[in-house]
């Protein structure tokens, strides 16, 4: 029989850069531990991603001890963030939710500005209980960070393989910037989890996650093509909405943790 298990673990320090792969994280009840509490807002505090700035690809993050990032992009110095100690609070905007978030260090703003060419601010989720993820599939209890929508993106290598049939050629894992992917041979079983258990943190499996133009965009250089989204819309499109891997809520009381280490067993708890 077929042991399932976790295959990779990804970061997203700065919402919409390039992921990080990871061999052990600690899992909050927002997420991945420093996944997503950085992002970039324009002059109107509203969030930027790889879908109005492709070239987000091209920037690699590295977290230091004490929570400094190291960022780098092709043909740029490179740019170290230090946490401030005095946090002005800023209104933001991911989506639908209006939250405060702490603003970044003035160099942080040049560098990214002269990246994109356009005027940029960097911003921190200081306070990661003030988002709420949407109340149609989460509880009121339940925190999100800067991700789009949840807490945390499950991807399985089985609905990779069976996605990359359908297209000439093979796109990579990293496009649909996933926060653990599960080694399971069945295309598209996913779609059927409701809990889960991976090592010994269990997950509430709450949303299909429909995809954007940012799958289609090459993780190392920024540049896009018509695939996955094509092939999507042939094969796996639920009402208006392309689906590809699913979302998560942690099962942890307020300011429990857990841990997950890639090899972790895998576990379907609950089906529907």
């Amino acid at each position: 029989m077929h042991h399932r298990h976790l295959a990779s673990l990804h970061l997203y320090p700065i919402k919409s850069t390039r992921g990080i792969d990871l061999s052990e994280a600690v899992v909050e009840p927002w997420g991945l531990a420093g996944d997503r509490r950085w992002m970039l807002v324009d002059t109107a505090g509203r969030f930027l991603s790889q879908r109005r700035q492709p070239l987000l690809a091209t920037v690699t993050v590295r977290q230091e001890h004490g929570g400094r990032l190291v960022v780098r992009a092709p043909s740029m110095d490179e740019l170290r963030v230090e946490p401030t100690a005095e946090v002005r609070l800023v209104p933001v905007t991911v989506w639908n939710d209006e939250i405060e978030a702490a603003v970044g260090p003035d160099d942080a703003h040049t560098w990214f500005g002269k990246l994109l060419g356009i005027d940029v601010r960097l911003v921190y989720l200081d306070d990661p209980t003030r988002r709420i993820p949407d109340q149609k599939f989460a509880d009121s209890s339940d925190r999100v960070s800067f991700a789009d929508g949840f807490p945390l993106l499950l991807t399985t290598t089985g609905s990779l393989e069976a996605l990359n049939g359908l297209i000439e050629s093979p796109l990579p894992m990293n496009r649909f910037r996933p926060n653990v992917v599960i080694d399971e041979p069945e295309a598209w079983a996913e779609d059927h989890w409701r809990r889960i258990r991976i090592g010994d943190v269990v997950f509430r499996v709450v949303k299909p996650c429909s995809r954007c133009v940012i799958t289609t965009t090459d993780q190392r250089t920024g540049e896009r093509g018509p695939e996955p989204l094509r092939a999507l819309g042939k094969h796996r499109r639920f009402g208006t909405k392309l689906v590809f891997g699913q979302n998560l809520v942690p099962e942890l009381s307020a300011h429990a943790t857990g841990i997950l280490r890639v090899g972790d067993a895998f576990e379907v708890l609950e089906t529907g």
